[in-house]
């Protein structure tokens, strides 16, 4: 995955839950805000017009693991297509609530005939070795800062987010320890290509959670992807992490008084699951087909900065449907933006998810 990644970056690539199983809708979990809204003007409502079908948003996809654990323990699903990240997605696979899925019955072809298997980006569906994930997006988790905090200067380095006496106020941090653990080291000295080598110590957990302690008691914590740009176009944090797209919307959609900050903004690939035993699975496969086919997939980079992660689809990223700006440049992987990243170790946090949890849990309510 650290491969594709970089090699998709280095080429400049781009709640309501109701009538869940009745047969003329499908319940649709996703993140809310500007990504659901891209993905209801790309995929849902031209799903609906094509075939009738009603979508249900619900807007819960930053529990959507736990939810569906839940679910199928309780034999109650509720949801027939889940969004999730690749980490989470690897675990909801390992422990059996997620199916399987065979690209060449479930996924449409490129134009030019080239199997979904080869057309999605390597690696992508298949990522840490399962099998039950189909990739929509890659995304970045970067750090927005508002423009007119710092008497005309701007922080540029991940550094500057842990230095609260040259960049002073308050600071928004995802309440998880992925990506701050990360963004401590880096800011620690730590070079980017040994961050998980480094966090596979405890020395190394304690020295990123050390780091954390300079900022924690100026940090505000958010859980949901829309709370990160309102804090920040409310004033109440000069800088926060969030993800690129929701960055995006406020500063070139509602004009917010916001910058970016791109340095080691960490890649994420984003996509959907769907649960073991749903029960309306004709149309499941009906929908998956049609909304991560070549054209949909290049339609949502109209309304919102996420590169697809089909290569047809890329060429076809053209200009925003309302504001008319070129999207290629807003892009995590355009090349002027990626010049430092952070790959995301989707198997390692698989793996240590759990016990990191734990151990970011205990230090917040220290």
């Amino acid at each position: 995955m650290k491969k594709t990644l970089s090699a998709i970056a280095a080429a400049g690539v781009l709640s309501l839950t109701a009538g869940a199983h009745a047969a003329d809708s499908l319940t649709i979990v996703s993140w809310g805000g500007a990504y659901t809204a891209s993905q209801t003007k790309a995929y849902h409502d031209p799903y609906t017009k094509m075939s009738g079908t009603k979508i249900v948003n619900d807007d819960s996809a930053s529990e959507g693991l736990a939810k569906l654990r839940a679910q199928i323990e309780a034999k109650n699903l509720t949801w027939d297509i889940v969004d999730m990240v690749a980490s989470d997605a690897i675990t909801a696979c390992d422990e059996g609530l997620a199916m399987e899925i065979d690209p060449d019955e479930w996924l449409a072809k490129a134009p030019d005939g080239t199997p979904a298997a080869k057309d999605f980006f390597e690696g992508t569906l298949v990522p840490g070795g399962t099998n039950c994930f189909i990739p929509q997006i890659v995304y970045s988790t970067t750090f927005g800062y508002r423009t007119d905090a710092f008497g005309g200067k701007k922080p540029t380095k991940i550094a500057d987010v842990f230095d609260l006496k040259t960049f002073p106020g308050k600071r928004a941090l995802e309440k998880k320890p992925i990506g701050n653990l990360e963004w401590a080291l880096i800011a620690d000295g730590v070079a980017a290509k040994d961050v998980y080598k480094v966090l596979d110590t405890k020395a190394g957990v304690d020295r990123a959670f050390k780091k954390l302690d300079t900022i924690k008691s100026q940090t505000v914590w958010w859980t949901k992807g829309a709370q990160p740009p309102q804090l920040l176009a409310d004033g109440e944090v000069a800088m926060a992490s969030a993800y690129n797209g929701r960055l995006f919307n406020a500063i070139a959609v509602e004009k917010q008084k916001i910058g970016m900050m791109w340095d080691y903004q960490v890649f994420d690939l984003d996509g959907w699951v769907i649960p073991k035993g749903v029960k309306n699975l004709a149309e499941v496969k009906k929908y998956i087909k049609f909304a991560t086919d070549t054209q949909r997939l290049a339609d949502q980079a109209k309304f919102i900065s996420y590169g697809p992660a089909r290569k047809s689809s890329a060429p076809l990223v053209g200009k925003h449907a309302d504001l008319g700006i070129d999207m290629k440049p807003h892009m995590p992987t355009d090349p002027n933006n990626a010049k430092t990243v952070l790959n995301f170790d989707y198997v390692w946090w698989a793996d240590h998810r759990a016990e990191m949890d734990e151990r970011f849990n205990a230090w917040l309510a220290k």
